[in-house]
């Protein structure tokens, strides 16, 4: 099934972008010109172009790193990277493109044409993208190839692995949460409220602005959650909060038709393990009106008609196919607002804080159910795979650093 009002992360960020290649080119460098070289590295230049065009790339991706010192310095090391895979006469087929491209669209709910589309709409040229893609494709060939046959994990290094994971303990967060609707004509003045808000100095001033401002069901509690595990937290957010000190408040989290904002007040360390999760289920049952009272009026009555997912479909009887959509994806595969939406909830509880289609339309979101990770072949083959990961990145990081020292880096 499709889900109703999708909308990328691409289309969402698009007044950032624009606002970030304004401040881009109004600055000093402006009178540079674009096909100047910026840095040369071997025998191969990186331009000012190339320059801008991955700030605004990164810039529209919402993504970190998009300062001009960390986009060079990234440039230089995808043009070592590249020479490398050349030197090793590695080419990337049409359809090994194809296929990337595909994986990296999907991520953002977007088919390949409608993502690039979305690029070119927001000032990122296609060659931009195929040219950040390909290095990181070829240049994951490349590593598999030259180091591939040195990753023989043992029996033993699993073995050690599982142990050293399950004596660990868990993690439990106290966290207060806002949640500000942003409808496209609203959004540039949501996110200049959000960065106020980012900048409170106590719990009791992130409280009051949750009881102004937030969508969520705690808003009458001042955004107040009650301990979580952090495993339960949605993938994005773990980060965030273990980065923060009680009382510190993360930076504005754009959503689709939103922007989120979390408080720490408190962390623990907790005796019991944490407990990882395979797979999320939930269904999601999108109502017209989006926050109006008719909207939510009609959220009350499905509520008090509905106990569990399965309910939902006779609610969604003789209507639109894309009206109900149910579905089970591992963790890290939910889009961020439902994650950190489902993080709160139990099965068969609820939530009606968000919304797609510009504000339109108001989604029902139940939690279905979550299925824990605990078969031991799946955990044995999870510890190989990381313990793989680990150390092709180590040898990996390892022939990149020997590539820049064996290099010639020039600043014209």
């Amino acid at each position: 099934m499709q889900k109703l009002g999708n909308m990328s992360i691409l289309k969402r960020l698009g007044t950032t972008a624009v606002l970030s290649v304004a401040m881009i080119c109004s600055g000093p460098l402006s009178a540079q010109g674009l096909f100047d070289p910026v840095v040369i590295v071997n025998d191969d230049v990186v331009t000012e172009y190339e320059v801008e065009q991955r700030q605004l790339f990164l810039t529209v991706l919402n993504a970190p790193g998009s300062s001009r010192e960390a986009v060079i310095e990234t440039l230089i090391d995808e043009r070592l990277r590249s020479q490398a895979v050349d030197e090793a006469g590695l080419t990337l087929t049409p359809e090994g493109l194809e296929a990337g491209i595909a994986e990296f669209a999907g991520r953002t709910g977007l088919e390949p044409d409608e993502f690039i589309s979305q690029l070119e709409q927001n000032g990122v040229e296609r060659a931009t993208f195929v040219a950040f893609l390909s290095v990181g494709l070829t240049w994951r060939d490349l590593i598999a190839g030259r180091f591939g046959r040195r990753l023989q994990i043992t029996e033993d290094e699993i073995d050690r692995a599982l142990a050293s994971s399950a004596g660990a303990g868990g993690i439990r967060v106290l966290v207060s949460e806002i949640i500000i609707p942003a409808p496209a004509n609203r959004r540039a003045q949501v996110e200049e409220l959000a960065r106020e808000i980012a900048r409170s100095q106590s719990e009791a001033e992130f409280s009051d602005y949750a009881r102004r401002y937030s969508a969520t069901a705690t808003r009458d509690a001042g955004g107040r959650l009650p301990w979580q595990p952090l495993a339960q937290l949605a993938p994005v957010l773990r980060p965030l909060l273990l980065s923060l000190a009680p009382g510190e408040v993360t930076d504005p989290l754009p959503l689709p038709d939103a922007v989120a904002l979390f408080q720490l007040r408190g962390i623990q360390e907790t005796s019991a393990s944490e407990r990882e999760y395979a797979s999320i289920e939930y269904a999601a049952y999108y109502i017209p009106g989006g926050r109006t009272q008719a909207g939510l009026s009609e959220a009350q009555d499905v509520r008090a008609e509905v106990d569990s997912c399965d309910d939902l479909y006779a609610t969604a009887q003789g209507q639109p196919e894309e009206t109900l959509v149910r579905e089970t994806l591992p963790p890290a595969d939910l889009p961020q607002d439902i994650a950190l939406e489902l993080s709160k909830l139990d099965p068969g509880e609820v939530s009606t804080a968000l919304t797609r289609n510009d504000g339109q339309t108001l989604v029902f979101l139940m939690l279905c159910g979550r299925t824990a990770a605990v078969n031991q072949e799946v955990a044995r083959e999870d510890a190989a795979a990381a313990l793989r990961s680990r150390t092709i990145n180590t040898y990996a990081e390892g022939f990149l650093a020997q590539l820049r020292a064996d290099a010639r880096i020039v600043t014209p």
